[in-house]
């Protein structure tokens, strides 16, 4: 956490502000695509290991553009319409993601996505000379798989009539992914694994998911507003153990430990692994 916390404050400026609607764009412009000529996007566009490996950089960018749900053909009005109406959702997705961590966690979350996707494509070639079209599904998966963590009790109504936590929605499409795992071969299994390593790399280093939850979030919000007012050149908080304080991070947390004799405050880090003192007889 602190290792992210520091890459934050070094390179958060450079963070893709509104992210999610760059994707919705891209994802509407995918679907007009595949509605006029879906050979378009696999033979020019699609994330290819052997393409790009034969100099066209571009799909690494362009593979983004196929839409979060496809369905019906060229030419096919309602299929394009059904296309266009599930982008808003993955755009509520996004934008929520992105309120909730930040602009900087959101676009690091991404695009360990995509290079995990890129990185599956080119392993393919490389290892087995397979040039295979890899597209975003998982990608998208990823999108929903963390929206689902942060909140696990939001109800989706499917085909706006049944309503069902999002969470069972979640671990139903992981056990299908699972189970391609599982009985796939080894490029299906390669390009599964480092499609969603985003996942597993980005909460690793972020952990405590929970601190991101709307409940969380709400909690040390109505702690900050019972603080007093800081004096100028102050700080307000000091680790007792790294001697941190709020100025190393705009994320970072202080508590004073109740097993401990004295006013003593930690951070995140050290509040659960400090060493109790102990009052002196």
């Amino acid at each position: 956490m602190k290792f992210f916390y520091q890459l934050e404050k070094k390179f958060g400026k450079y963070a893709i502000r509104d992210l999610p609607r760059y994707i919705a764009g891209m994802y509407a412009i995918g679907a007009v695509i595949l509605f006029i000529n879906p050979s378009m996007y696999y033979v020019l566009l699609s994330l290819n290991g052997s393409a790009i490996a034969h100099g066209q950089i571009w799909r690494v960018v362009t593979f983004l553009l196929f839409p979060p749900f496809t369905i019906g053909g060229p030419g096919d009005f309602l299929g394009i319409i059904l296309n266009l109406m599930i982008i808003p959702t993955y755009y509520f997705l996004g934008s929520t993601l992105e309120r909730v961590w930040g602009s900087f966690r959101f676009t690091v979350y991404f695009l360990l996505g995509v290079i995990g996707h890129v990185a599956g494509a080119l392993a393919a070639y490389l290892l087995w000379g397979v040039g295979v079209y890899l597209l975003p599904v998982f990608l998208n998966f990823s999108l929903f798989i963390a929206f689902a963590l942060m909140f696990p009790d939001m109800e989706f109504f499917i085909w706006g009539l049944l309503p069902v936590k999002i969470k069972y929605l979640a671990l139903a499409e992981t056990a299908i992914y699972l189970y391609q795992f599982v009985m796939g071969n080894a490029i299906t299994r390669l390009e599964i694994g480092l499609s969603l390593l985003n996942v597993l790399v980005f909460f690793v280093l972020t952990r405590k998911p929970q601190r991101f939850s709307p409940k969380e979030i709400r909690r040390r919000q109505e702690f900050k507003a019972q603080t007093k007012i800081k004096p100028a050149g102050r700080t307000r908080h000091r680790c007792a153990v790294c001697g941190r304080t709020e100025e190393d991070g705009v994320q970072m947390e202080f508590r004073y430990c109740s097993k401990c004799a004295g006013s003593y405050e930690y951070c995140q880090d050290h509040l659960y692994t400090h060493q109790h003192v102990t009052e002196k007889k």
